[in-house]
Order: structure tokens, then C-alpha cells, then sequence
């Protein structure tokens, strides 16, 4: 046991030496994760490249869950050196990155981010309930006091004043931390709702609440949100499920529906009165600063003030900023390649 732990720490030094010596045949920061994070590391990467004439980062959206496994694979020159999550990394992700020899990680805590659901400005707009939602998009719903395979198909069947159209719902696929928020937030909250679903047991209530329904209605959208934001022009009755900042980079094409009687809004997220918001993250893989060019100097410009900061080129783009005593805490991890603890689940 003792030898195969040996040989284990004498490989990962091996291959940590060798992509020291091969790291310059890679000129770009490679980056992936949360197509929620995406458009922010995006702007990072054009003022990178603006500021610093170097080569604009390759910045791919492979959802979280779909990010954490790449991230997560190794050390080297082949391997990311950055992923965004709209969620933070669970526990066995973490055990994951250790397994793989991605021993250390710095955790950056970017800001956060209403789940907004939207339709385009010609649809119809009408106020949502979670307990409301919960009903449009579950597998299963209680009906008259039992939980039953859910058999709404059309809005005003959920509620009579609603518009007399098929339910029809783009979203995240299950890879993607924001279908990992919007279940936490909406769904789980959503069901409480029924007294039915409310009694069972915690695994069988888990079940209930966290499968979404597959028979139409709902529709996996994939991780590219500007998909979801040209399904919704081309049909005005239907509804999608995304970051705040791709609403707030389309309002003059969408309309975000308000969630327990407020809207998503910059003020109504920041403020906490919108309760479907979640924090952003920024994972750095710290065996590759100082070894990937511009590595070093992308993290620096990514936290700074002028990005993420009050009023900073991110805030213009959505994304609510964290209070300067949480700012610079951040800061001070980046700049000591402070690794983060365990989660705990």
C-alpha cells in the first residue's frame, strides 16, 4: 500500500515536471464550464486579449457538471486550466480532481445570478407561483390529495386564468448546474406546496420533486442559451429557462415572468426579494499558473475591480457583484493560490 502511494506521488511529479517542459507548445488558457458563467468569462477574455495583445483565451460551454469532468481529469498541457459553474463543485467532483492529481484549486466566488424564466415580448405574459411551475414541469404532481403522472398539458388547466395554451418549456439539460439551481430553488420549494408530496418520506419526496416531466411539455434545450432565447422568438407561447444574463442581454427581445409575484431584475437579485438566485464560481487549476502563459495575469484581470467590481464591465453584462469586503477576499485567494477545503456534500 505504502509502495503504490509511492509510486502514485513519484507519477504525479513526473508528469508535473514534463508539462512544465511542454507547456509553451499550448499559447492559449483553456477554459470551460457553465454556460451561465460562459458570457462573463467570454468579456474576461476579450479585454484579456485587448489589453495584454496576447491570444484570447479558447473559453468553451460544456454546462457544469460537463466542465467539472474535464477540469477535473488531469494536470497538463492537454488539460483545462479553468471551468465556471453555476453551482458550487460537489463533494465527489472534488474527490475526483484528487484522484486525477488536481491537488490544488482555487475556488473564486465570481457573484450571482438570477434563474430567470422568460418569453418572447409577443407572447403572453402571466405571473408564475413555484407550487405553479412545480405543476408544469414535474414527472409527477398530486391531483385531488394523490401523486399521480402528471396530466397538464395546458396553462389555464393549472390555474383558469392562464392562457389557453400547450405548456411548452425550454430548459437545461441535467449536465448543467443551472437545471441543479433551478430544481434546488424552484422545485424542491414548488412542492412543498402539497401536502400529498409534503408527507413522504425524504428519498421518495426527493424522487417526486426532482424528476421533471418527459412527455412533451418540457423540452431539454442543450447548454447553448442562445438557442433557447431563438426558440422562444420563433414561438411566442413558449417559456425558457436561463441565466439572468442572457435576459438581461435580451430585453428587447424577451420578458422575464416574475416567480412569487417579483421579477427578475438587476435591483430585485441584488436585493434578495427575487428568490430564485444562485452564486456564480470560477474554479483555477493552480498547477498550471505559472506554467501556461497568461495564466497568471487572465485570473489577476478576471477578479479585478474593473471586472468584477461595482459598476465593473461584468455588472454591464448581469452579473450581480459581490460586497468589497467578499471582493477582496476573493482577491487575496487568487493571489496566495489558496486551495479550497472539501465540500462537505
Amino acid at each position: 500500500m505504502k509502495f503504490n502511494s509511492f509510486a502514485s506521488a513519484i507519477a504525479i511529479v513526473a508528469a508535473t515536471v514534463s508539462f512544465a517542459g511542454v507547456a509553451q507548445a499550448r499559447d492559449q488558457i483553456r477554459i470551460v464550464g457553465s454556460s451561465t458563467v460562459f458570457p462573463y468569462t467570454q468579456a474576461v477574455a476579450e479585454q484579456f486579449a485587448a489589453s495584454t495583445g496576447g491570444a484570447a483565451p479558447v473559453v468553451e460551454s460544456t454546462g457544469t457538471g460537463g466542465g467539472m469532468k474535464i477540469f477535473c481529469a488531469g494536470v497538463g498541457v492537454d488539460q483545462a486550466d479553468i471551468t465556471g459553474a453555476s453551482r458550487a463543485m460537489k463533494k465527489s467532483e472534488f474527490e475526483d480532481c484528487q484522484k486525477n492529481g488536481v491537488t490544488s484549486v482555487t475556488e473564486v466566488l465570481l457573484g450571482y445570478d438570477g434563474l430567470s424564466i422568460a418569453h418572447a415580448r409577443s407572447g403572453t405574459s402571466f405571473p408564475l407561483t413555484k407550487a405553479q411551475i412545480f405543476q408544469a414541469l414535474a414527472s409527477k404532481v398530486e391531483v385531488n390529495g394523490e401523486i399521480v403522472d402528471n396530466p397538464y398539458k395546458m396553462w389555464n388547466e393549472i390555474d383558469a386564468s392562464f392562457p389557453a395554451t400547450a405548456i411548452t418549456v425550454f430548459g437545461p439539460p441535467p449536465t448543467s448546474g443551472t437545471r441543479d439551481a433551478f430544481v434546488e430553488l424552484v422545485m424542491h420549494a414548488g412542492c412543498d406546496a402539497f401536502p400529498a408530496i409534503k408527507a413522504l418520506g425524504k428519498d421518495e419526496k426527493a424522487e417526486v420533486c426532482e424528476r421533471m416531466r418527459q412527455d412533451g411539455p418540457f423540452i431539454e434545450a442543450g447548454e447553448n442559451d442562445n438557442l433557447i432565447v431563438q426558440r422562444l422568438e420563433a414561438d411566442s407561447n413558449a417559456l425558457g429557462i436561463f441565466g439572468y444574463s442572457f435576459l438581461y442581454e435580451n430585453t428587447d427581445k424577451l420578458v422575464g415572468v416574475p416567480v412569487d409575484g417579483v421579477a427578475p431584475t438587476t435591483e430585485t437579485i441584488a436585493d434578495g426579494s427575487y428568490a430564485v438566485s444562485r452564486p456564480l464560481f470560477v474554479y483555477i487549476k493552480n498547477a498550471h499558473r505559472g506554467v501556461i502563459p497568461g495564466l497568471e495575469e487572465f485570473v489577476t484581470e478576471y477578479t479585478s475591480e474593473e471586472a468584477f467590481g461595482e459598476g465593473g464591465y461584468l455588472s454591464e453584462r448581469g452579473l450581480i457583484p459581490l460586497s468589497a469586503e467578499q471582493r477582496e477576499a476573493v482577491r487575496a485567494a487568487v493571489a496566495a493560490s489558496t486551495a479550497m477545503d472539501a465540500p462537505n456534500s
